[in-house]
C-alpha cells in the first residue's frame, strides 16, 4: 500500500520471503511476439503470469493493482523512455496484455540464509544491471540483447551463491557469468546501464545473473508503438512465498 500511495525505492531487500516479478504490459498484437520471446529467452524472461488484455489484476498478488503497486514505472513510445510515473493509471489501455516474469531479488534471502553478502543490500543502493553484447534469441518483431543483474561474491561464497540461485530457475536461476565482465562485453563495472555502481569488498568476485530488464532492451531495439514497464529494481511484491520456486 506503501507504493501505491506514492513511495518510490529499490524493492531489492524487502519483503522477506516473498516472490518479486518484472512487469512489461504490451499491446494485444505485440503479445504474440512477447510470449514467444520469452519463451526462446527463458534464462532472463521466465514467465510467471500473462494477464488477458486490460486487465490490471494477477492471481500472484490478490488485490494488487498493477496500474498503482510498483515503485515506480516506466512509459515506453516507439521504443523511446518518455517517463518514469509512480502510477499509470492515466496511461492504461483495454488492449495492454502484462507479462510478469521472476526476478532475482526472490532468491537473494536464500544467498542470505547461506552466508552470501549482498553488497548493494549493504550499502543501501539499486543492483547494478549492465546490457550485454549476448543477442537474445529473436522472436517475430523483437530482437535485442541479453541485460544482465551483477552482485560480487566472496570468493569461498561462490559454491552456495550458485548452487542456492540455480534451485530457483523460476526467478532466473543460477549465474550466466562469473568472472572477467569482458566475457559479456561489459567494459566498466562503474558505469551499470541501470541501478547504481556497488563497491566490492577484497577478494569479491564479480557474478552475473540473467536479468528482467532484457526486455525493456528489446523495447529499445523492437520499437513497439508503445509498452509499459516497471522501472528496474522496483518491482511488484507478491504474495507468493519464494519456496513455491524452489525446485530442490
Amino acid at each position: 500500500m506503501r507504493f501505491r500511495s506514492g513511495a518510490s525505492w529499490p524493492t531489492g531487500g524487502i519483503a522477506a520471503g516473498h516472490t518479486q516479478v518484472n512487469m512489461v504490459s504490451v499491446p494485444a498484437d505485440w503479445a504474440y511476439d512477447m510470449l514467444l520471446f520469452c519463451q526462446r529467452n527463458p534464462k532472463p524472461c521466465p514467465v510467471l503470469d500473462v494477464t488477458d488484455a486490460g486487465s490490471w489484476t494477477t492471481p500472484l498478488a490478490t488485490g494488487a493493482d498493477l496500474r498503482t503497486d510498483l515503485p515506480r514505472y516506466r512509459v515506453w513510445e516507439d521504443g523511446d523512455l518518455v517517463d518514469e510515473p509512480t502510477d499509470v493509471t492515466d496511461r492504461w489501455r483495454g488492449d495492454l496484455v502484462t507479462f510478469l516474469l521472476g526476478c532475482s531479488f526472490t532468491f537473494e534471502w536464500s544467498l542470505l540464509a547461506a552466508g552470501v553478502p549482498l553488497r548493494h543490500v549493504e550499502q543501501g543502493r539499486n543492483v547494478p544491471m549492465y546490457v550485454t553484447d549476448r543477442m537474445c534469441r529473436p522472436a517475430g518483431r523483437l530482437h535485442g540483447p541479453m541485460v544482465v543483474s551483477m552482485r560480487p561474491v566472496p570468493a569461498e561464497h561462490l559454491p552456495a551463491a550458485i548452487t542456492r540461485s540455480a534451485m530457483m530457475p523460476a526467478v532466473h536461476g543460477g549465474p550466466v557469468h562469473i568472472g572477467d565482465p569482458a566475457g559479456l562485453g561489459i567494459r566498466d563495472l562503474g558505469r551499470p546501464d541501470f541501478g547504481e555502481a556497488v563497491v566490492p569488498e577484497p577478494g569479491d568476485v564479480p557474478v552475473f545473473w540473467a536479468c528482467g530488464v532484457t526486455p525493456q532492451a528489446a523495447l529499445t531495439a523492437s520499437r513497439p508503438p508503445f509498452a509499459l514497464t516497471h522501472a528496474p529494481g522496483r518491482m511488484l511484491v507478491t504474495d507468493v512465498r519464494d519456496e513455491q520456486y524452489r525446485v530442490a
